[in-house]
């Protein structure tokens, strides 16, 4: 098994290592792009749109850094094309980026790499305490309309870089806004990996992610948003710091109460290299600034491995708020994980109450599986 310390150096080596990270995100075109660093995307000199930009670590394009573009490209609709690298930054993307495309120029997510690595318990550099949970991120991204293809975003922050801390949370990607749609990306960490979250209490923002793969071990996918997962590949990792199971859990939904739809995660899977049993599929997060929260996950259609404890897959976050009177269920998984062998451990849908539980019910008008495959 991979540990911690050779994960976060086979990232930093880049796509050339072999065995490289997270392998079962293939590209979608490989062997099929023009030469250039931007692929089939054009150039600084032929550009794709008036609106495109190039980024490019070794100056080829009008960037060397993603947040040196972002930060150039004022206004609605613009495009970012990232040429191959590893990108060690943190990104900011502000709510007024509306529209906003970022696009791998290989169509590889393994070649295109933004990582940082801060933690929730790390000192901010101006002394004023330290990042929390959300300024942990290596990438925030806020707009509406955000799309991004062939990218990953990582975090390799690790527990040996602060002994003792609490502040284990780190982020690879927060993302906030309606209709966001990521397909064929990664999201690579440990602890809070992928906050799938909305500007604001009362904000139902809609996020699609299609033939992605996460990996993590507490809580790595988590947040408040509306989201479908169809196609993805979920990840727990082992965790050399303890010694008996649970080791964590995959998701962490805090969906508000008024918010008629959560997580839905729709033929995928749910692999592990920790041992087996050693993973719950989901608590319920309701955070202290939305004690009126009903965390809601639908799991559905999907392999569950045999990492997932499937006599108890459910677990509390906190005893005052439990998991059984929240919104968890599922429809028709199959592989050891999903082995029902307490029945009342494992809530399931009817396939009259399935039909609701679908993307199309999710997403509502919005249809980006459509066009993102």
């Amino acid at each position: 098994m991979p540990s911690a310390l050779s994960r976060r150096n086979l990232l930093l080596a880049g796509a050339t290592a072999p065995a490289a990270l997270a392998l079962s995100a293939a590209p979608a075109r490989a062997g099929r792009l023009p030469r250039g660093p931007f692929g089939r995307y054009g150039s600084p000199s032929a550009r794709l749109t008036p609106g495109t930009l190039y980024v490019h670590p070794h100056g080829a394009g009008d960037f060397t850094a993603v947040q040196a573009a972002v930060t150039a490209a004022t206004g609605t609709g613009r495009v970012l094309v990232i040429a191959p690298g590893t990108y060690r930054e943190t990104v900011s993307v502000d709510a007024d980026r509306t529209g906003m495309t970022w696009l791998g120029a290989s169509e590889d997510p393994r070649d295109v790499v933004i990582v940082y690595d801060n933690a929730a318990g790390t000192p901010r550099p101006d002394g004023s305490g330290t990042h929390g949970t959300s300024g942990s991120a290596t990438t925030t991204v806020r707009p509406d309309g955000f799309t991004a293809r062939w990218i990953t975003f990582a975090n390799d922050w690790l527990r040996t870089d602060l002994p003792g801390t609490s502040g284990t949370q780190a982020v690879a990607l927060k993302v906030q806004g309606d209709r966001s749609a990521f397909t064929h990306c990664r999201f690579l960490g440990h602890q809070d990996t992928l906050y799938a979250d909305t500007r604001s209490l009362d904000t139902f923002a809609r996020q699609y992610f299609s033939h992605c793969y996460a990996e993590g071990d507490v809580d790595f996918v988590f947040g408040r948003a509306t989201a479908v997962f169809e196609h993805c590949h979920f990840r727990t990792l082992v965790r050399p710091d303890l010694t008996a199971p649970p080791y964590g859990f995959v998701f962490a939904p805090s969906t508000a109460g008024a918010n008629p739809r959560g997580y839905l995660v729709t033929r995928s899977r749910i692999g592990s290299e920790a041992p087996d049993g050693h993973y719950k599929l989901a608590r319920p997060w309701v955070p202290s600034s939305d004690t009126t929260a009903r965390p809601m996950l639908t799991v559905r259609e999907t392999h569950l491995g045999a990492g997932i404890d499937a006599v108890a897959p459910y677990a509390n976050m906190r005893d005052a708020y439990p998991w059984q009177d929240q919104r968890f269920a599922e429809y028709r998984n199959t592989g050891p994980g999903a082995v029902i062998t307490v029945p009342e451990n494992r809530p399931r849908l009817t396939r009259a109450q399935a039909a609701s539980h679908t993307r199309e019910t999710y997403l509502g008008d919005w249809r980006p599986y459509a066009r993102h495959r």
